[in-house]
């Protein structure tokens, strides 16, 4: 969930998966899956940014390794590249 301001400045959580879309004229509106609208004093670019740290977070959780693993995988695949370009060199 991230969290937000109302307009009326108190605070509230919102479980992103359900945003359907944000407008942004000139308030930002969130439209959920449900229709509702929650008009928020967060820029839309700010929520955005909040739902990517927010999903980044569940991801770093689930797959702690994650980092390593992948620049793991950049290296060996960037040693095959290699190898390839020094073969087709050749």
């Amino acid at each position: 969930m991230i969290e937000l301001t109302r307009l009326n400045g108190s605070r509230l959580s919102i479980n992103c998966d359900l945003i359907k879309y944000a407008d942004s004229a000139p308030d930002t509106v969130l439209t959920l899956v449900t229709g509702e609208k929650l008009v928020v004093l967060e820029a839309r670019a700010e929520v955005t940014k909040r739902i990517l740290e927010y999903r980044a977070s569940i991801l770093r959780c689930a797959w702690p390794d994650a980092g390593t693993a992948l620049s793991a995988k950049g290296a060996h695949s960037s040693q095959e590249l290699a190898a390839e370009a020094a073969k087709a060199t050749t």
